[in-house]
């Protein structure tokens, strides 16, 4: 699927969103968040999709909101209008945080405000030598959105989430990587190559083990413990359960590559829904 602002491409398992306004650096405007949110939804729903790359087109990641577009709604007051595209945006957050697959980010340019924090929502981020990141909205008298105050503390620790919230500055990439904002740095010509590399080694690992430690990594944050215990019971259990554990263990034992590829749903669902609810 291509639209006029966001492209959507699925190919060897590995589903790609690309932000497509250039000449704005793909800045938000009208219905671009939820072309974004739908483009998500599709991919998280798409079986045939085992990875997912987000990434811009351009000279940048995204730059947030169009503040030509931002202006006009704020002086005309439309306050439900503007209300509807911090939904978008909790949406687009929510639906990554949920789908049951990895997301990496493909950061090749500045990500400012709700970019950035599109950016910060994924699972893992990559981002070019030329990428910045930045907490840019009380620059316009905004407030963080796309769930930035629950990634950015989490990802960097309260203080320097106050930092980076209270300045707003765009920090660069290398400083990015230093307070674990990003994964990787790479040259630009580096970027997509490795992002894609990592998508396609993604998607030939079983699933079912992905998309519970995924949940396990959410779930450590504020659980003790003991309850991260109860889970990891739970989620083996299901993973003992699963046709690709069966796979993983003989291939093993052949002293052959495992072939996975059942999706990775467990024998007995009721194991991975205890997992996913313990």
């Amino acid at each position: 699927m291509s639209g006029t602002h966001v492209l959507r491409d699925v190919s060897d398992g590995v589903g790609t969103l690309t932000l497509n306004r250039p000449d704005k650096l793909n800045a938000f405007i009208g219905e671009m968040r939820s072309e974004i949110a739908e483009g998500i939804e599709a991919l998280a729903a798409d079986d045939a999709v085992r990875a997912v790359i987000i990434t811009g087109t351009g000279r940048a990641f995204c730059a947030g909101a169009d503040v030509k577009y931002l202006t006009h709604l704020i002086e005309s007051q439309a306050i439900d209008e503007a209300t509807a595209l911090v939904e978008a945006g909790r949406r687009v957050a929510a639906t990554i945080r949920g789908m049951p697959k990895p997301v990496i980010a493909a950061i090749n340019g500045p990500a400012a405000g709700g970019g950035a924090n599109l950016a910060l929502a994924c699972d893992l981020r990559l981002a070019s030598e030329t990428a910045s990141i930045g907490q840019t909205f009380n620059r316009i008298g905004l407030h963080p959105d796309w769930g930035g105050t629950y990634a950015v503390p989490r990802l960097v620790g309260p203080a320097r989430a106050a930092e980076l919230f209270f300045f707003a500055e765009m920090v660069p990439a290398a400083e990015c990587e230093r307070i674990g904002l990003v994964n990787r740095v790479v040259p630009a010509d580096e970027l997509m190559p490795l992002a894609r590399e990592w998508a396609l080694k993604l998607a030939a690992k079983p699933a079912l083990p992905l998309r519970l430690a995924k949940d396990a990594v959410q779930r450590s944050l504020s659980s003790s413990f003991e309850e991260m215990l109860d889970y990891e019971t739970a989620a083996q259990k299901a993973c003992f359960e699963s046709a690709d554990a069966l796979e993983g263990v003989r291939a093993f034992v052949e002293k052959r590559p495992p072939s996975f590829g059942n999706g990775g749903e467990a024998e007995n669902p009721s194991a991975t829904e205890a997992a996913t609810s313990a």
